[in-house]
Order: structure tokens, then C-alpha cells, then sequence
């Protein structure tokens, strides 16, 4: 419903007395609120405008300083410009210069009264120069500062030399204690190796006298056993021949033991075997063997 409409609605009411005040109150605020909204618009269309205006502002101004860059007014304000700039560094420059000068004139100035102070401090060096002077050979003053410069030259001089004299006289003497040291060390070290030399040379010598034993005991050793050798071979060789060996071509050979043993054992064998035989029973007793089984008698008569 239009508003028109609702205001003839609400006048028609307020006549008949059928419409309520609530309703009344309504229509009022949507009034108020319509009010409102057109002024809002009309708000948002100012700020367009202002919008447009601002930009089309800031686009001139853009281009008034395009075309200012590019105008020649521009080179002559840079150049101009550029002429202060000179200036300001010409008068910064001359400025210290000013500075500098002050500087050296005072440092001048001091200096002049130091030397004018020297010179009356030394006034009296030269009147005593003067006096020496008139009673020596020289002729003036300077004649025998020149002859006092001399000596102090060669002076200086003579110090110097003396002084790379006793320089190399320390450096000698440095290089005797360097020395000294490493001597000292060399022979601490040659006296330790000595030593371990002389221990190795006692122990080697221990060695050497106990493997000297053991070789004599073995060579006796050897001795005996070679003694005992023999000694077993004669015996052999004469129990070979009392059992009725033959030594020579005919029979084993004279230093052949092992045949000969075991003709001795087949010797013993046998004469062991046939003893066994004729031994009585106690006998066998005696000896730890067995009772032979006697042979039972055939009987002939029956």
C-alpha cells in the first residue's frame, strides 16, 4: 500500500474513530524513516560528485607536473637550484679554509712565543759560547758549533755501534744458553739411552750365560746318553753273541741293534717257553702262573 494510500486509510479511520493509535504511530516512524533514507541518498550522491571532482583534481594536477617536468621553466629551476647547491658547498668550503687558517695561526702564534722563550732561555748558552770562543782557536760561534755538532755526530754514532755491538753480544750469548740447554739435553738423552743400553747389555749378558748353561748341560747331556748308547750297543752286540748271533756278512750287521734285539727276544722267548715246561708246580706258584693239568694216565687194563 502506497503512503498516500495508507494516509487516506488513516485519515478515514481518525474520522470514523476505527483505526487504533498504535497503527498511527507506525505510519509516523516509516514516515520518519523514508525522511531519512532520501537524505541519505541525496548524502551518497554529494560524495559521488566530490568523488569525481577529486579525481578529476588529482588528474589535472598529475598532468600539470608531467608537462612541468618536461617544461623548459623546470631545467631553469634545476639549474638554478643546482647554482645554490655550488654555493652552499663554495661557502662550506671557504668557511673551513677560514677555520683551517685560524687554526695554523694560533698553533703559529703558540709556536712563536715557545721559540721566543727558547731563545731567551738559551741567550745565555750563547754568551757562554761567545766567552769559550775568545778563549779557544775558534774563530765565532758558529765554527765551534759546528766542531761541537761534529762530536756529537760521531758520538751518536759511536753509541750506535756500540749499542749493535752489545746487541749482537746478547744475541751471541742467547744463542750460547740455547746451545748449552740443548747440549745438556742431548747428553741427559744419550745418558738415558746408555743406560737402557747397559740395562739390555746386563740382561743379554744373563741370557746369554743361561743359555750357556743349558748348552753345556745338553752337550753333557748328549755326552752321557752317547756314552750309554754305546754302552747299550756292546751289551747288545755281546748278548746277540752269547745267544748265538753271528756278526759279520753271514749274520746282521755289527751296528744293527734292532735286529739284534729282536734275536735276543726271540731268544728269551723261546728258553722261556721251554723252562715254563720243565718248572714243578710250586714253582709256578711262585711265579704267578697257573698249575698245569695233569695228563691223565690211559689205563691199558680193563
Amino acid at each position: 500500500m502506497s503512503t498516500r494510500g495508507m494516509r487516506d486509510v488513516t485519515a478515514a479511520g481518525c474520522d470514523s474513530g476505527c483505526v487504533p493509535y498504535e497503527i498511527q504511530m507506525e505510519e509516523l516512524e516509516l514516515d520518519a524513516l523514508k525522511a531519512k533514507l532520501e537524505e541519505g541518498k541525496q548524502v551518497l550522491e554529494i560524495l559521488v560528485q566530490r568523488v569525481e571532482e577529486l579525481k578529476n583534481n588529482i588528474k589535472k594536477t598529475l598532468d600539470l607536473i608531467i608537462n612541468f617536468d618536461k617544461s623548459p621553466q623546470r631545467k631553469e629551476l634545476d639549474e638554478v637550484l643546482q647554482k645554490i647547491e655550488r654555493k652552499k658547498e663554495e661557502k662550506l668550503q671557504q668557511q673551513a679554509k677560514i677555520k683551517k687558517l685560524l687554526e695554523e695561526y694560533i698553533e703559529l702564534t703558540e709556536m712563536k712565543q715557545e721559540l721566543q722563550c727558547e731563545e731567551k732561555r738559551l741567550s745565555v748558552y750563547c754568551d757562554y759560547m761567545k766567552q769559550v770562543c775568545q778563549k779557544t782557536k775558534f774563530k765565532d760561534v758558529e765554527v765551534l758549533t759546528d766542531y761541537m755538532e761534529n762530536l756529537l755526530h760521531f758520538r751518536d754514532k759511536l753509541y750506535q755501534s756500540e749499542s749493535k755491538r752489545q746487541d749482537h753480544v746478547d744475541q751471541m750469548r742467547k744463542e750460547m744458553l740455547v746451545l748449552e740447554d740443548q747440549h745438556n739435553l742431548l747428553r741427559l738423552q744419550r745418558n738415558n739411552e746408555l743406560s737402557s743400553l747397559h740395562d739390555v747389555l746386563e740382561k743379554t749378558r744373563s741370557e746369554a750365560l743361561t743359555w750357556e748353561r743349558k748348552w753345556n748341560y745338553i752337550q753333557e747331556t748328549a755326552a752321557k746318553k752317547t756314552l750309554m748308547l754305546g754302552q747299550i750297543k756292546m751289551g747288545t752286540l755281546n748278548l746277540y753273541e752269547m745267544t748265538g748271533g753271528i756278526v759279520g756278512d753271514e749274520g746282521v750287521d755289527m751296528n744293527d741293534t734292532e735286529k739284534q734285539l729282536e734275536h735276543i727276544k726271540t731268544f728269551l722267548g723261546d728258553h722261556t717257553e721251554i723252562l715254563k715246561q720243565y718248572q714243578t708246580p710250586t714253582q709256578r706258584l711262585n711265579n704267578g702262573q697257573k698249575p698245569l693239568k695233569k695228563r691223565s694216565t690211559p689205563c691199558l687194563l680193563r
